[in-house]
């Protein structure tokens, strides 16, 4: 019984993996900026991040800042997201739309480990070091023709890490493009460019002096085509895209994500998804806490090789 308990376990643990690298064929978590390829609201990790062409109340500019434009309200949301190994992810968001066809934005995110237990060279503990990165969304679109929109996030980035007693900044700045088209009945078709000319400015003379230099740590560049469809209660959604390193014109692999969602009962959604290399399901509600439907509570847990589980809530709310 015990052997086959263990190979039942043995093959989900192999299905698991293969399913992974046949929707993710690449692993870019190396690369600078990877907290803005995290993901964001508990809905959008649940369907496996597969949100170019949905509407994300929980953050819409992230995926797709062509998205503003179709808000019908103004939309505030604070997320935060329980990781392992003492990581800590946060973000705000604060949406609108401007009369008649355009829409604004902006977010601030915030990704970071505290209470790291510093300690000298001889191994005696000194203090406690911590260390962020920090990213915030300026975002404008506008409809250019009915049911036809585009959009930018400018992005401004600060980093900062502990060496050697001192602080080790770096800033940098970015953009994104994207645009939506709406003119299908139940179909949204959508195309994103993420982190165009992104990157991090640093300079060690700050801290090693003489011996110190200035240099770059570009980002790479994520290419996105995607589409979500509906069909009565049932949402589906799902994505394409590759990344590029366009500095040394080099091609990073591709990145396959789809997920689904069932509304019951008006109010009530169940979700499930795969992509960015992990499986997701979650839940989530509509509630009327001043006017009707004006919240959301959303949660979502995800499974990531090698780290593990990692729980995501969301609080959406129409203003």
């Amino acid at each position: 019984m015990m052997m086959q308990t263990y190979q039942i376990r043995k093959f989900l643990s192999a299905a698991i993996v293969f399913i992974i690298s046949m929707v993710s064929a690449a692993d870019f978590a190396g690369y600078a900026g990877s907290f803005l390829r995290m993901g964001t609201s508990a809905r959008s990790i649940a369907m496996g991040s597969a949100f170019t062409a949905e509407i994300d109340r929980g953050f819409t500019a992230y995926h797709n800042p062509a998205g503003v434009v179709f808000l019908d309200k103004r939309q505030f949301t604070v997320l935060h997201h329980q990781l392992a190994l003492d990581r800590r992810f946060f973000a705000a968001s604060f949406s609108t739309g401007l009369p008649p066809t355009a829409g604004l934005g902006l977010a601030w995110v915030r990704a970071g480990v505290n209470d790291i237990d510093g300690r000298s060279y001889s191994g005696y503990q000194t203090e406690k070091l911590s260390v962020s990165e920090n990213a915030v969304y300026v975002t404008f679109a506008n409809q250019i023709a009915p049911g036809l929109s585009i959009g930018i996030n400018i992005k401004l980035f600060f980093q900062q890490l502990p060496l050697d007693s001192k602080s080790l900044d770096g800033k940098g700045t970015g953009f994104d493009a994207g645009l939506i088209y709406q003119r299908i009945p139940n179909l949204t078709l959508a195309f994103t460019a993420h982190d165009i000319n992104s990157k991090y400015v640093w300079n060690t003379g700050d801290v090693y002096d003489s011996e110190g230099r200035v240099y770059n740590d570009f980002f790479p560049t994520f290419f996105r085509l995607g589409g979500s469809y509906r069909r009565g209660d049932l949402l589906l959604t799902a994505d394409y895209g590759y990344g590029a390193d366009l500095q040394d014109n080099y091609y990073l692999g591709t990145v396959i994500r789809a997920g689904a969602e069932y509304r019951w009962n008006d109010r009530y959604f169940i979700r499930a998804g795969i992509g960015n290399a992990r499986l997701a399901m979650g839940v989530g509600m509509n509630y009327s806490l001043w006017k009707i439907n004006d919240a959301y509570l959303d949660y979502a847990f995800s499974y990531e090789l090698p780290v593990g589980l990692a729980h995501v809530f969301t609080y959406a709310f129409n203003l």
